[in-house]
Parts: structure tokens; sequence; C-alpha cells
């Protein structure tokens, strides 16, 4: 009679070891299906943003904001991405940097293209990241891989904001952009630099103005004012400096997601950024942080689809 309990209660366990295993083995694969989903798929990701600036303008602005594709493919040719951006019908993209691999022997082609078939399609503002920075900088490695770059996309008809600004008319709606381009210290793995109001504000006017453009003055204090800065581990200045809204990207929403917590690590190795992937409201201003659209190195995501933001603008 021992003996049977005996053996009753092992073949008990090794039924629960078995479905314990499944259960693991399932766990493990779906989550593999995710990260793999996740890696070839993006989403619109639609915010509206209201401001007192636009009021009395006659129509809402609809603006597309496009970072981090690090080259990555959508379907043929980016045919997917470029399908739905043109489906939006978007007064204005906004590019914000890293659309582009900055390293050696990976060429630029698949973004170049991509980005050669947006002014066809709406008025095009480019910001770089520290991808496009990079290349930019170190011409010892790159050579004049970064000036084709541009020249090539400028000739197409896109706008690069390198520390600038430009005005901006759509309808009634007027719009100053600024792209701020900071030092590459800036992106450097496990230290933040110090950066200050007053520090962008020199950034900006050390350079030139680019088109129909303004870099402060009462005519800047009345139009709504949208400042794309790559990295927002540097938000608290950008705030500061006074934007109606901050455009960032860089994080690629933190790798993988968690909820209430947000973003768990950025490309600087800073754990829970406070803004990895949102829109945030502060006062009167708007912060909006995209997941990107693509990964490089650390080729993962979780609960973090890649992101394509629709931005709708008006006033109260």
């Amino acid at each position: 009679m021992t003996e049977s309990v005996a053996e009753k209660e092992r073949l008990e366990m090794n039924i629960f070891l078995m479905i314990l295993l499944l259960i693991l083995v399932v766990a493990v694969l779906a989550l593999i299906f995710e990260i793999y989903r996740e890696l070839h798929c993006f989403r619109i990701t639609r915010y509206s943003v209201w401001s007192k600036k636009l009021s009395g303008t006659a129509r809402d602005v609809k603006i597309l904001f496009l970072s981090d594709l690090h080259n990555r493919t959508y379907g043929k040719d980016n045919e997917k991405l470029l399908g739905s951006i043109r489906s939006e019908k978007p007064d204005l993209i906004l590019i914000g940097g890293d659309m582009l691999v900055g390293k050696e022997n990976i060429p630029y082609n698949t973004a170049l293209k991509f980005l050669a078939e947006l002014p066809g399609i709406c008025p095009v503002i480019y910001a770089n990241g520290n991808h496009e920075q990079r290349m930019k900088e170190d011409t010892k490695t790159y050579g004049d891989a970064y000036a084709l770059y541009k020249k090539t996309l400028t000739k197409r008809g896109i706008y690069f904001l390198e520390n600038q600004s430009i005005r901006v008319e759509l309808g009634s709606a007027e719009l100053i952009i600024y792209g701020l381009e900071l030092p590459p210290a800036s992106y450097k793995k496990f230290k933040k630099t110090p950066l200050t109001a007053q520090k962008i504000s020199g950034y900006f006017r050390e350079q030139k103005t680019t088109g129909n453009a303004e870099n402060g003055g009462t005519k800047a204090d009345k139009s709504y004012r949208i400042l794309m800065a790559h990295n927002p581990a540097y938000m608290d200045a950008y705030l500061e400096w006074g934007a109606d809204m901050i455009l960032s990207g860089h994080l690629h929403g933190g790798l993988v997601r968690v909820p209430v917590l947000g973003g768990i690590v950025t490309p600087q190795g800073f754990l829970f950024p406070k803004y990895s992937g949102e829109m945030t409201e502060v006062g009167d201003q708007t912060v909006i942080v995209s997941r990107g659209l693509g990964t490089h190195t650390l080729n993962i995501r979780f609960f973090n689809t890649p992101e394509l933001v629709c931005i709708c603008l008006g006033g109260e």
C-alpha cells in the first residue's frame, strides 16, 4: 500500500513538472514571437495638442514625426511606411535624426532612398541625431559621406537644421521649427554633460538661420515654437529654454517597456528615463518622445512597437 502511494505521488510530480516545462516553453516561444513581431511592424501613434498661440487658425495642422529609422525597411523599399505616411496626408514632416546607422562600412542608401520620397508628399524638415552628427564631424573615418547625404536630400527639397531654425506657415498657423545639435560628448555612455537654457540659446546664435527663420524676438514669441532635440536626457534644459513643443527620440522607447514605469534603459546606460516614449504636458508646454522606427546594436523590443508619430496641432 505504501509503495503504491509513493508511486502515485512520483507520477503526479512528473506530470506537474511536465506541465510546468510546457508552460515555460510556450512562454519563451510567445516572448520570441512578440519580439520578432515588434521588430518587423510599426504603429501610428496619434496625439492631439492644443495651444492658445494657435487660436483663430482656420484649421488644425497635421504633423508627422519620424525618428530613429536606422536603415530599417518595412516592405520593399519601405513601401509600407511610405504608404502610411501618404495616407495620413500630413501638412509637415519632421525628422528627428538617426535615420541611418553612423558606423564604418555601413551604407546609408536605404535611408537615403526612403527620405528622398518624402518631399513629394509635403514639406520636410530634418534635425540630426548622434549618428548623422558622428558622420558629419568624423571626416577621417567617414570622409564626405555626410556631406553627400545632406547634399542629395537638400536637392530633393529637405531642409536640414543644424542649430538653426526656420519659420513655416501652414494656412493661418505660423510655426518656428528649431533643430538642436548637441556636442558628441552629450551622448557618452554613463555620463550626462551639463546643459542649460542659456547654452542652447548660444548654439542657435552661433549658426546662420535657414530660409525664412527666426531665432527669438517678437515674431518668435507670437509663433508656435517646436524644438527638435534628439536626446531627451536634457529635457529640463529644453523646457527651460521655452519651446512650446519638444520632439525627441534616441531612446528607442527604452528597448523594453514596463507598464507605469515606461522604458527600461537608455543608450547611455541610465535606467528608467523620465521621458522615453510618450506625450507629457508640462504646464503649457508639450513633450513628445518617439519610440523610433528601428533599432541597432541591441536589436530588441518588447511591449515597445516602433511608431510613426502623428500630431494634430490646433488652437484652444
